[in-house]
């Protein structure tokens, strides 16, 4: 994982790609992550999940849609969990919200938080896209800080008209 204070790179080609994402899902969220290298300043890929929130896995907002909730199905969270231990590990965790704001929510952090509440479930960033039904409005990359006990925005990118 980065630093606290280094957001990671996200190249124009892989932001369109989760945009594009965002939009193909509305008005539900989207969901996946964004891989790199271990000690890379930057992602490289994209792998798109489907999100899986009508089977009611969520472990804290089971009732909610997936207009309003993403979670990983078993398999995919057993992929990223695997991909952590390889060439091209999951560094970012993104994720859509189809009211228009980029914003990690509490049920966001609560979910992105390790149970113990010790720092972060996944060694990763998190990003999160605004999007409305005329376009995404933006996105904002958000990472754990120990002296803080939380999750705090790196970064904050502009939206596009996808």
């Amino acid at each position: 994982m980065a630093n606290f204070g280094e957001p990671l790179g996200i190249p124009a080609e892989i932001m369109q790609a989760v945009f594009r994402q965002a939009r193909e899902s509305f008005p539900s969220e989207c969901c996946g992550w964004l891989s790199g290298t271990p000690d890379g300043t930057s992602v490289t890929g994209i792998r798109p999940v489907v999100n899986d929130q009508a089977s009611g896995n969520h472990p804290t907002v089971a009732e909610r849609t997936a207009e309003s909730a993403y979670v990983f199905s078993t398999a995919d969270l057993l992929e990223l969990n695997s991909s952590l231990d390889g060439e091209t590990p999951a560094r970012i965790i993104y994720h859509s919200h189809p009211n228009g704001r980029a914003y990690l929510s509490e049920t966001d952090r609560e979910v992105a938080t390790s149970p113990w509440g010790d720092g972060p479930a996944y060694p990763v960033q998190q990003l999160v896209v605004g999007i409305d039904a005329e376009r995404v409005v933006e996105a904002a990359l958000f990472d754990w800080d120990d002296d803080v006990g939380g999750f705090v925005e790196l970064a904050r990118f502009p939206g596009a008209e996808i």
